[in-house]
């Protein structure tokens, strides 16, 4: 019965025979109330397992509606029986004449009403998500944690873009694609699909669309680019249009904050014998229904793909809107924006500026012109839930993190302030990595015989850099050049076969992970002793690195990847670019500021960098480092076999790579980290992979992708999203 039900479900998603398919996301089923959106996941992915492609397309896009029509119920059921009568919690204690009333008199009144509103507020949104989810409600529909954040990661658009190719709606395939990158941009199979989209003649660039832009990021950027050519008057509408959708985005992910799945999430994290009564237990769940709605505020800041959020998101809103009011000569709107500002920051210079202008110019202060009433209940309500949570922190022992640079010191308690200063005014020098030992130290240490200290940081013009010769033999580098030579020919998927290089149109890239030379060796495509000597560098390298760098903490491989980039006869003459452009490996460089920030698409969690060298039978090629200027050269270093190049990857250490202009220059290129959850997982793989018997390896599919396609989960979903996630040799 339940295939069958499946089966109906199943047929009624699809569209008509002939139909065309529909723009971007429209509903397939209009009217209809949302289905289990786990349960559409799932089948949708197993019918992308079966290769069918349009039932997938059907039960995938059903998913995402499902979800967003569960997230609009929640918000819209919210604000109905807030305001709902009888449902509104007491502001007040009711008979309280000061300190010599009855307390128990008080508090059996205060219990009787709270009570009462809470019960009408459960009916209220009971009955409201029965009506427009269908019986059971929000309960019906709860999804877990895990898949929660696929939706959020909008991992479904990743199997959709596949499907859609495999259905021939190209534009379709390229919006889903670009979608998923938009927040995912450090998913390097997913670049390469997106940079294969663009070399196709049939592609258009309005096929590049997001189809889940959150609205007050799509006018929040209209509005910034049309105050940037200085067109106040045409920015005004898109500025206020980001404030009231930016609104909406928090009472939306606030109404989140009190649906099934955060007392689900309560309740693992607890498990079943919590300990406490019941006010312990009700103080409990609204402390975590607080502390996730003043998260809100960050997450609306967050851009899709960011791990940070745009500092004082609203501040920064109003301060747009005033002066945009100023230029159009809408003085009454600039005041009461400028007020707005003064809600957040009392003492905010500009601000106070500016309304002394726009008064002086109004001949004087209006009565009756104030704030905005929707930025003051904001204000008052976000102080309103940092006292409980300020007092449930001094008495309860709970954990909140302010996400607020403006709330009032006098809010905070007293007991609080000093560590909470302290947390603040904490110096960056506190967290410094580890400091090299003598080399005698390190040497000691390895024992490794043949390796010698070419350069150190000193010689290097820079911090903890230095190149380390004798790591390979001749033989060891003929060896992996032969393997390289062997997995391209073989067209390994684990690069970009050939093609030419990401980094520049002059060269062609060929790249080589441990688990695809394990995988090759097994099928017999390359010979296993070079996948295992490659395995074997690697972690001689890891050991080597540790001990010059971090003697007192362990460093893991983090990522290890063979490349070679070759120049392309016939396009080097006058060439002006280089072969990877400047560069820091954990943090995004702005050559302007000389600033390095820590965030995606950087790979935050490398700490440490290496360059292995195979050969120098080329010309070009050189690493060098640079100033964070990116301009000013402070030291070169010439690849020969067997040479290291290691160094920390922050900012500290921009380096980029000369023009390869003749040849084949080959690398094995490794990263570092201090964080055990960040440890190449392949690595571990490949050494089972070539220890156990031999086995065929299934055949991968062609298109689009060229590393294995997604497939959907086995016994969990989280196998399948750790397995999509791929990393790219910067």
């Amino acid at each position: 019965m339940l295939r069958l039900l499946r089966l109906l479900l199943l047929l009624l998603l699809q569209p008509p025979p002939g139909s065309p398919e529909p723009p971007g996301l429209a509903s397939l089923s209009p009217g209809a109330p949302p289905q289990a959106p786990d349960l559409l996941y799932a089948e949708g992915l197993r019918a992308y397992a079966a290769g069918a492609w349009a039932p997938a397309v059907a039960l995938l896009r059903e998913a995402l509606r499902s979800q967003a029509a569960l997230g609009r119920a929640r918000r819209d059921c919210g604000a109905h029986c807030a305001v709902e009568p009888g449902a509104a919690l007491p502001t007040s204690l009711p008979g309280y004449r000061g300190p010599d009333s009855e307390p128990r008199q008080v508090q059996g009144s205060w219990e009787r009403l709270l009570l009462r509103a809470t019960l009408r507020r459960a009916e209220c949104l009971t009955q409201c998500a029965a009506r427009k989810l269908g019986p059971g409600g929000a309960a019906r529909l709860r999804v877990r944690g895990a898949l929660r954040a696929a939706f959020h990661r909008r991992e479904p658009y990743n199997y959709l873009q596949r499907a859609y190719y495999q259905l021939k709606k190209l534009d379709l395939a390229v919006a889903a694609a670009h979608t998923f990158f938009v927040a995912n941009p450090t998913h390097l199979q997913m670049r390469e699909d997106m940079a294969k989209y663009r070399r196709m003649s049939r592609v258009q660039p309005q096929s590049f669309r997001d189809l889940e832009t959150p609205p007050h990021w799509a006018a929040y950027d209209a509005a910034l680019e049309l105050l940037g050519r200085q067109e106040a008057g045409l920015a005004l509408p898109r500025l206020e249009e980001a404030l009231q959708e930016s609104l909406a985005q928090l009472e939306s992910c606030r109404a989140s904050c009190e649906g099934p799945e955060e007392q689900q999430r309560e309740e693992e994290e607890e498990g079943a014998g919590s300990q406490g009564g019941l006010y312990e237990a009700i103080a409990g769940h609204w402390i975590r229904v607080l502390q996730c709605r003043q998260r809100c505020v960050g997450d609306t800041a967050t851009r899709p793909g960011r791990s940070s959020p745009v500092p004082d998101f609203l501040p920064r809103q109003l301060r747009w809107l005033h002066e945009a009011h100023a230029q159009a000569g809408n003085l009454s709107q600039a005041m009461e924006n400028a007020l707005s500002v003064l809600l957040f920051y009392p003492e905010d210079e500009a601000a106070n500026e500016a309304l002394r202008g726009y008064q002086a110019q109004l001949g004087g202060p209006r009565p009756g012109l104030g704030p905005r009433e929707d930025i003051q209940r904001f204000v008052l309500r976000s102080l309103g839930e940092k006292r409980q949570l300020y007092y449930a922190m001094e008495h309860l022992g709970t954990a909140f993190q302010d996400p607020d640079p403006w709330t009032p010191m006098a809010l905070i308690p007293e007991a609080l302030r000093e560590k909470l200063r302290e947390d603040q005014e904490k110096r960056p020098w506190d967290h410094e990595p580890p400091q090299p030992q003598p080399l005698t130290h390190w040497k000691d240490t390895l024992l490794l015989e043949g390796v010698t200290l070419t350069q150190d940081a000193r010689q290097l013009n820079g911090s903890e850099r230095a190149v380390m010769d004798g790591l390979l033999t001749t033989a060891e580098c003929g060896l992996l050049l032969q393997l390289a030579k062997d997995a391209a020919g073989a067209g390994a998927r684990s690069g970009y076969r050939g093609r030419r290089s990401p980094h520049t149109p002059h060269e062609h890239f060929e790249g080589l992970t441990v688990l695809k030379a394990a995988q090759l060796a097994r099928a017999g495509t390359v010979g296993s002793q070079g996948a295992k000597l490659l395995l074997e560098v690697s972690e001689r390298v890891r050991t080597l690195t540790q001990a010059y760098f971090s003697p007192e903490r362990p460093l893991h491989l983090s990522f290890s990847h063979l490349v070679c980039r070759s120049a392309i006869e016939g396009e080097q003459e006058q060439r002006m670019d280089l072969s990877h452009p400047v560069h820091a490996d954990n943090c995004i460089l702005d050559p302007d500021t000389g600033e390095c920030w820590r965030e995606p698409p950087a790979y935050t969690y490398r700490d440490y960098s290496g360059l292995l060298y195979l050969n120098d039978d080329f010309q070009g090629g050189d690493l060098f480092f640079t100033e964070p200027n990116a301009l000013t050269v402070t030291a070169r270093v010439r690849p020969r076999c067997g040479r290291l190049v290691a160094f920390s990857s922050g900012g500290e250490n921009p380096h980029g790579v000369w023009a390869v202009t003749r040849g084949r220059r080959c690398a094995l290129a490794l990263w570092h980290t201090w964080a055990p959850e960040h440890r190449e997982q392949e690595w571990t793989e490949a050494k089972e992979l070539l220890q156990e018997p031999e086995e065929a390896e299934e055949e991968e599919e062609e298109m689009p992708s060229r590393a294995p396609s997604p497939e959907p989960p086995g016994r969990g979903l989280q196998r399948v999203q750790d397995k999509a996630r791929a990393r790219e040799e910067l």
